[in-house]
């Protein structure tokens, strides 16, 4: 039946073309963006899950910056507590030259303060960001042994959140200790020789009064003693460059598995949407086309009305 009222066919091509039109419009929004889901709308589960993981990441980011930082810290103590290392080598052995009979003990004791104030001089550079782990004061206000490195942020299964960190240890990497003799190189000992001098490896003396051969052979062993401490600190050290460099390199991999993650849910195909695009505009132009045959059959009816 053909009716000036409806024109059933047009509504139907009308129709069609609106859906291909909003269908097109979808697929350009993916290839303008990227995103197959960009909207809440779009997928509201997987824009979820994308939101929470790319702040995730901004979160691994900072830690990976905090890690960056804590590295620099243990590296700087690193470094100069095996400088330190060297320099107390060098006095023991300076020690084990003054034991040698007829030996001029002043020279020696002259090489071995240059040798002390170089390891105070050591102790004091060695300081990153305001933080000094060789050359402390334990009795300050702000003075807290345990040093704390953010190494990781993990979300778990019931959604919370929670921050992990490496502790070091100050109390076991400290040289000199302002507030008292506690540090490796300022903690002191008595020798039971002649002398019977009590020194520390940054104030002994082999030209004190009395010093003899007994005293020399304990400050040797003392110097020796400190030296193995120092050894086992700067290992510890060590171990903190490692693990802080695995744990830098495990992080950046997460971050790249969590974007790859995030890319396989909100990310559009843009090898499909090209092919869409370009079946939906080929629609586009039948539409157009068939709306316009339908609007021409209602011409057909006034022609029979014409004489």
């Amino acid at each position: 039946m053909s009716s000036i009222l409806s024109n059933v066919a047009a509504m139907t091509a009308l129709k069609t073309l609106q859906a291909t039109n909003r269908a097109l419009e979808v697929t350009q929004a993916r290839i303008s963006t990227g995103y197959a889901v960009a909207e809440a709308s779009d997928n509201a589960a997987y824009w979820s899950i994308a939101t929470t993981m790319r702040s995730d990441n901004t979160a691994l980011s900072t830690v990976t910056d905090a890690l960056g930082l804590g590295a620099a810290k243990v590296d700087v103590a690193y470094t100069a507590m095996t400088t330190a290392i060297e320099v107390v080598g060098e006095i023991k052995s300076k020690l084990v030259a003054s034991r040698e009979p007829g030996v001029d003990r002043s020279k020696i004791q002259s090489e071995i303060n240059q040798l002390q104030n170089q390891l105070v001089s050591i102790s004091k550079s060695a300081s990153f960001s305001g933080e000094n782990w060789l050359s402390v004061d334990s009795s300050a206000a702000t003075y807290t042994p345990m040093k704390h490195i953010v190494e990781s942020f993990t979300r778990v299964n019931d959604g919370s959140v929670s921050v992990s960190t490496i502790t070091v240890d100050i109390n076991k990497t400290k040289l000199f200790d302002a507030a008292d003799q506690s540090g490796l190189l300022d903690s002191v000992f008595t020798t039971t020789g002649g002398g019977a001098v009590t020194v520390s490896v940054s104030t002994l003396d082999v030209t004190a009064a009395g010093v003899d051969e007994t005293d020399l052979d304990q400050m040797i062993t003392f110097v020796d003693t400190v030296f193995q401490g120092m050894t086992k600190s700067a290992s510890n050290l060590g171990a903190y460059t490692k693990r802080i460099d695995t744990q830098s390199s495990f992080v950046s991999n997460l971050m790249d598995a969590i974007d790859r993650g995030i890319g396989q849910l909100v990310d559009a195909d843009m090898n499909e949407e090209s092919t869409r695009l370009q079946a939906l505009q080929v629609q586009q132009q039948l539409g157009v086309q068939a709306l316009s045959i339908a609007n021409a059959n209602a011409q057909t009816i006034m022609s029979l009305f014409k004489s």
